[in-house]
């Protein structure tokens, strides 16, 4: 039996939320498509007081900020970014270009071709997610997508140095200081000064998130990807410290950061409880971390590991920390979730900044149906066909040719019944069925 030691905010509340946050984020997006520029400046003023002469980096600008980096953070970030360009590239090494023959003289193949122009956000406001320039810039880049735009909000009046230092190493080709809804509205809409984008990709809080939800078929976008979402799956092989510690990591994100713990054992459930108490007592970012686990944070204690499972996948969470006597079983097992971090070893920290893997992931049960950003996503697979000889054309003319009848569809039937005539010599009535 599955039962809940602790809940957070009912369903009908955080719904209407969402239809606040909607609501705010379509009233501000009407105004950027009706302002440009104008909007930007003024919405910029409004949420982060800041108004620029230009809202794009000048290359001075960009070798200013990467001065202001300390050689120990430099050296930091460009770890970090070797580590995702590796498994990026191996990524990208995985997707191979077909072309096949089915049938003599018919070739069919498919293309991976990046997407011309991608426009990345690098979340920025409390927590400057200087990581964030990595997993989105730096892996368009190993996709070879030819214009990758980057943008964060200023950070205490100005560019944050570390995240423009980041987005120009990871290969950024235009770099803006815009923060929010005005600068996903922007790299998608377009203004007076910024050339519009095909995609958006990258993290960001719930109105981000939204503004990108509002605007997918304008642009694509990599996926839902916020607010973030952490769960742990743990028994008694691991103690309760290092589940509260993991848990309100994640938390202190925003006040909307889901954390929850999922357990067999209700001893490590209680303490698990207890000492996230503790925790937020020393916790510098304990005002945020108490506000998101108060209205966001979960325990759940099953009867055996089944049940976990199925807790799990119904939730689909974006980052998943299993700790277990059996951890390579959920990876078997689990299809809905964002990342896997597997054994007390790893934790959700490491994917964000430096491991290697993406850490714009889907939230909101994404996980159903997408995996978290990567190369591929960048790729857009096009499929192509060709045709060598007038006897293959012929053997697909005629089989077309009925088919497009079966379906009613004349017209398509004559595309297959002018090749029939031209390359096979068959004399079909015009608008009927090759016999």
């Amino acid at each position: 039996m599955i039962k809940y030691l602790k809940k957070g905010k009912s369903d009908t509340l955080k719904i209407q939320e969402e239809i606040e946050i909607r609501n705010k984020v379509e009233d501000i997006l009407k105004e950027l498509k009706k302002g440009g520029d104008k909007a930007v400046l003024k919405l910029s003023e409004k949420f982060d007081n800041y108004s620029p002469k230009s809202f794009r980096l000048s290359q001075e600008e960009i070798e200013k900020a990467i001065k202001e980096v300390s050689k120990q953070d430099l050296d930091d970030i460009k770890f970090a970014q070797k580590q995702i360009r590796n498994f990026a590239e191996e990524q990208r090494a995985s997707l191979k270009d077909i072309e096949v023959e089915t049938l003599p003289g018919v070739i069919l193949g498919h293309k991976n071709i990046p997407v011309n122009s991608v426009g990345c956000y690098v979340p920025g406001g409390k927590f400057p997610m200087i990581a964030s320039a990595h997993m989105s810039v730096l892996t368009a880049s190993v996709a070879g997508v030819p214009r990758i735009i980057a943008s964060a909000p200023p950070y205490n009046g100005a560019p944050h140095p570390e995240i423009v230092t980041a987005m120009h190493l990871a290969g950024a080709h235009e770099i803006y200081c815009i923060g929010g809804i005005q600068a996903i509205g922007a790299m998608a809409l377009g203004t007076e000064t910024i050339k519009p984008v095909d995609m958006l990709v990258g993290p960001g809080n719930a109105f981000v998130a939204e503004a990108k939800r509002q605007l997918f078929g304008i642009v694509g976008i990599d996926l839902f990807a916020g607010p973030t979402e952490t769960m742990i799956i743990a028994d008694e092989t691991v103690d309760a410290e290092i589940c509260a510690t993991d848990l309100l990591g994640q938390a202190e994100h925003g006040y909307n950061s889901p954390a929850v713990l999922i357990t067999n054992s209700n001893k490590l459930a209680k303490e698990t409880l207890t000492e996230i108490e503790r925790i937020l007592k020393i916790l510098p970012t304990s005002e945020t971390a108490s506000a998101s686990w108060k209205d966001y944070g979960e325990v759940i204690v099953c009867d055996n590991y089944e049940e976990m499972l199925q807790t799990s996948e119904a939730k689909a969470f974006e980052h998943v920390q299993v700790m277990t006597d059996r951890d390579d079983w959920f990876l078997e097992q689990m299809t809905c979730y964002g990342a896997l971090f597997l054994g007390p070893r790893t934790n959700v920290a490491n994917g964000d900044k430096v491991i290697g893997t993406n850490h714009t992931l889907p939230t909101k049960k994404a996980g159903r149906y997408t995996g978290g950003l990567w190369v591929g996503k960048f790729l857009k697979t096009h499929s192509y066909q060709k045709i060598l000889t007038d006897k293959a054309a012929t053997i697909l003319a005629e089989k077309c040719s009925r088919l497009c009848i079966l379906e009613g569809f004349v017209g398509h039937a004559e595309q297959a019944n002018i090749r029939a005539r031209r390359y096979g010599r068959i004399n079909i009535e015009y608008g009927k069925a090759a016999k």
